[in-house]
């Protein structure tokens, strides 16, 4: 199957705008209708934008760069910047270093040494992340919090492109706030929506990848979920898109169903069924240590 075989790839196209126009609903009409309707759309909403970017940032779907970012570099999510959304995440990419704690930007590992080092207050802090639900409670403050810090660093030693980065970020920010306070929709409300958003899409993140000392095994293929996969936009195949990362999102199950069994070889089986098992097994359980299991401590 070729990697693109459309000029545009109108399935996307309609979904983003599916997704702005669900987003304008939620924060006027159905806010006027009822507030907990409101509410969930929101957050939906916010969850298949974060999706939909991630698609933006693979090339989808125009063929043209300046396009594709034109259309999602609004942070509706409030958190995080597109841009360095996007270049974190190209770099995350580069299957041979996945999951390393320095070399892939998205790792929840830590080095072991770094680990011995931590006060034990973060120590088990981190270790209630390392579980489902503490990864969907605690996960989205700690990450954005992290992320800000680091980037702040960044910007403070000189970095001109992450301030660049930051600097659309808040012009975008300024954008969504003048909508909101046009329509009178509540920060109060928007706030935990935001939040809520973050946590949903930390259950895709969870586990996508694991400590393998082959690289073509590390990310995972979780096969069904419910509306999940659809939010998000067929992630939970990640050997499938982390194999052919310039698919758009509705082709992958097409490639999973043609080439299942070659996909869990190559994934050496790193497999589950449904996110149900997913929050049985691991819900107040970590599947994984913080310090990365295949480094030694020094």
């Amino acid at each position: 199957m070729a990697e693109r075989n459309r000029e545009v790839e109108w399935p996307t196209l309609a979904l983003i705008g599916a997704v702005y126009l669900s987003w304008g609903l939620a924060t006027t009409v159905l806010a006027d209708l009822w507030m907990p309707l409101a509410f969930a759309v929101l957050v939906l909403s916010l969850v298949l934008h974060s999706s939909l970017q991630h698609e933006v940032l693979h090339g989808h779907p125009f063929r043209s760069r300046l396009l594709n970012e034109a259309l999602m570099f609004l942070p509706l999510g409030l958190a995080y910047p597109y841009g360095r959304f996007r270049d974190l995440h190209l770099e995350h990419h580069r299957d041979e270093r996945l999951t390393d704690p320095y070399d892939d930007p998205e790792s929840n590992f830590l080095d072991p040494a770094v680990w011995a080092a931590l006060p034990r207050w973060r120590q088990r802090l981190l270790r209630i992340n390392n579980t489902l639900a503490g990864r969907m409670l605690v996960g989205p403050a700690m990450g954005v919090l992290s992320f800000i810090g680091s980037d702040m660093r960044a910007i403070l030693a000189g970095d001109r492109a992450i301030a660049r980065d930051w600097a659309l970020h808040v012009a975008g920010l300024v954008l969504v706030a003048l909508w909101l306070g046009y329509t009178g929709f509540p920060w109060a409300i928007y706030l935990p929506a935001a939040y809520a958003g973050l946590a949903i899409l930390k259950i895709r993140t969870f586990l996508e990848h694991r400590a393998h000392e082959l690289a073509r095994g590390r990310s995972v293929i979780v096969e069904r979920g419910g509306l999940l996969p659809f939010l998000f936009l067929n992630n939970n195949l990640h050997c499938v898109h982390h194999t052919r990362p310039n698919v758009a999102w509705y082709r992958l199950p097409q490639l999973f169903r043609e080439g299942r069994e070659a996909y869990l070889k190559r994934n050496d089986s790193y497999y589950y069924a449904s996110y149900a098992q997913i929050f049985r097994s691991h819900l107040l359980k970590a599947k994984d240590p913080v310090p990365h299991p295949m480094m030694r401590q020094k």
